[in-house]
This record gives C-alpha cells, structure tokens and sequence, in this order.
C-alpha cells in the first residue's frame, strides 16, 4: 500500500490534482494537509500538494491564511519554479493586509516581475502581489508604477504586457 506522500510524488495531471482535492474536500483538513505536504523536500510531492490546494475556494482557503508567512518563505526559498509559481499561486487568493506587509515578499516581487528570465506565469503572480502590497502605501504604488514605465517592454510576453497595461492605466484593482 502506497503512502500518502508516495501518491503524491505521482501525481501530475490536472486529474490527479482534482483528485488530491476531493481527497482534502472530504477529510475537511486543508491546514493540515498544506502543513504535512505542501512544504515537503521532495518537489513533487510539494508540487501535487499544491496542485491540489489551489482548488481549495472560499472556506476551504481561508484554512490557509494560517500558514501565509511560511507559504511566502516557501516562495521566495524554493528553487523549484512548478512549486513557486503554484505557492504564489495560493498566495494571491489569500487575504493580505497591511500587517501582513514584508519587505523581503515585496523585494523578492519586484525582482521576479521585471526578470525576463522568469517563466511569465511567475512574472504575472508577483506584479500582481507587488500591485496588491503597494496599494497600502502611496510610496510603494508609485515605485511600483516607476518600475513598470522602466520595463523594456519588447522582451516581455502578452500576459506580462497586457497586465502591466492594466496597472498602469488604473483598469486593475
């Protein structure tokens, strides 16, 4: 019989990660379960953890508010770009308050939303978290619209142009 965390080293479909979900749905215990496997060493079984838990909605999501703190470290930590982008991922539905503002999640942000070497669904998930933790402070916005007018934007991908559009024009909220 197949452990758990042997499952999910497995698992990599979209099925497979509806599966994963329906699984946490009917056991009722997402903290407990990101907790257990979404931080895991092995990347993919961290990987269909999460995979799993971005199906998580309302409810279901606030379980993870808890373990915001340690989902942001795991983003900007890992070196694995599936479990960053589905981290980020998780992190972007989560509620952000003004309190839950940290200079190294913003830097680290910055960083990646404007690196054309980054995989563009990381580029999007990071302006979007920057555009969100700016919005506390005025200072912040303006940086963050400063650092989007700056971008060679020739070298970027439609997603990353058509947001950074959006941003800049007011259109996102």
């Amino acid at each position: 019989m197949e452990t758990k965390s042997e499952r999910l080293s497995l698992a990599f479909s979209e099925g497979g990660a509806q599966e994963i979900y329906q699984e946490i749905k009917s056991n009722g215990d997402f903290l407990g379960f990101a907790q257990r496997y979404a931080f895991d060493s092995d990347y993919r079984v961290a990987r269909s953890a999460l995979w799993g838990l971005t199906k998580a909605k309302g409810n279901e999501l606030s379980e993870l508010q808890a373990i915001l703190n340690e989902l942001i470290d795991q983003a900007i930590q890992s070196e694995n770009s599936s479990v960053r982008r589905l981290t980020l991922n998780i992190i972007e539905r989560l509620k952000m308050d003004e309190d839950d503002l940290r200079t190294d999640f913003l830097d680290f942000c910055f960083e990646h939303m404007v690196s054309i070497e980054e995989f563009s669904g990381i580029q999007t998930l990071c302006m979007k978290l920057a555009f969100h933790m700016c919005t506390f402070y005025p200072e912040l916005m303006d940086e963050l619209k400063r650092t989007l007018e700056a971008m060679e934007i020739e070298y970027y991908k439609p997603a990353i142009k058509c947001l950074r559009k959006r941003i800049l024009s007011g259109r996102y909220k």
